[in-house]
């Protein structure tokens, strides 16, 4: 089972952290989880064009999380998809989808008209409303659905992946979420927890751009990099890799030497298609292959 970040960033543009997203294959099953700005580009990247998706996860409808979602149905419809996106999301997901397909209507009409294509299925989306507790069935994948912290949004997910069999590696997505006890139950003795991370000396009060209330305000749904790598202690993981940087542009030497003072096992600052594969524990990054050994190893059940 591989995840691979496409986006690490937030809603802050940024040339090297796109907009959160993550790609995680496991056999012949893919599944993206959020659809963040360049997610598109990131997929095809990573060697799996949206039209190869076999669902969207959304953790929540902030929309840095959701804002490229028509860019995944149209450009997969593009790349020859014949069938319909499947898309996971909390309640309001259905109404969101509506609105944004409604919102490009005449512009389909006039694509599918025009352009002839052999089959408009792809530009069809089907939208399952979840809940915490549940745990979702996608092909070898079984997705569990955690509530997480990220008030005052209503409704927002973490989430658990494993192999349908219930047995095999596990992966934690925390999603956007302060610390959230029935995140670290839902990830104890995970293989990888991948986590968000809000770095709060890197986000100075700026007059015209955010005062002392804004600060206090983001930190206050997100997870400070002092707490976050005891987070991934008190849940006993196997590695932890940092992602949903909050500035995007931190000091990489400092966090990793900040979180890892909380955490013995491998931390991992995520970068744009980064990947680890969590059942032969080998991080990918550009041309760098990396071993990481049994260090750190969590029991799985």
């Amino acid at each position: 089972m591989e995840i691979t970040l496409l986006g690490t960033g937030c809603p802050s543009v940024h040339l090297e952290r796109y907009g959160p997203a993550q790609l995680i294959r496991h056999g012949a099953t893919a599944v993206l989880a959020d659809c963040g700005s360049g997610v598109t580009q990131r997929l095809l990247a990573a060697g799996c064009p949206g039209a190869e998706i076999d669902a969207l996860l959304l953790t929540h409808l902030h929309s840095d999380h959701i804002v490229d979602l028509f860019q995944l149905v149209i450009s997969s419809w593009h790349q020859g998809r014949d069938q319909p996106q499947r898309v996971y999301g909390p309640p309001g997901t259905k109404r969101y989808v509506e609105g944004l397909m409604a919102l490009w209507q005449p512009e389909l009409a006039q694509r599918i008209a025009h352009e002839a294509r052999p089959s408009t299925a792809a530009l069809e989306v089907e939208v399952t409303e979840i809940a915490g507790g549940e745990t979702l069935p996608i092909g070898a994948l079984a997705v569990q659905v955690v509530v997480v912290e990220h008030q005052p949004v209503k409704h927002a997910f973490g989430f658990v992946f494993r192999d349908n069999s219930g047995q095999g590696p596990r992966i934690a997505l925390s999603g956007d979420t302060r610390r959230c006890p029935a995140l670290i139950d839902a990830a104890r003795g995970a293989d990888l927890l991948v986590h968000e991370v809000f770095v709060h000396r890197e986000m100075p009060v700026v007059p015209g751009v955010r005062s002392a209330e804004t600060v206090a305000n983001v930190a206050g749904y997100h997870t400070l990099s002092s707490e976050v790598g005891k987070i991934a202690t008190e849940a006993e993981v196997g590695a932890l890799m940092l992602t949903h940087f909050v500035p995007p542009g931190c000091d990489r030497v400092a966090l990793l030497a900040e979180v890892a003072a909380d955490f013995t096992g491998p931390v991992m600052i995520g970068e744009d298609l980064m990947s680890f594969d969590a059942g032969t524990r080998r991080l990918r990054h550009d041309a760098a292959h990396i071993a990481m050994g049994h260090l750190g190893t969590a029991t799985t059940g």
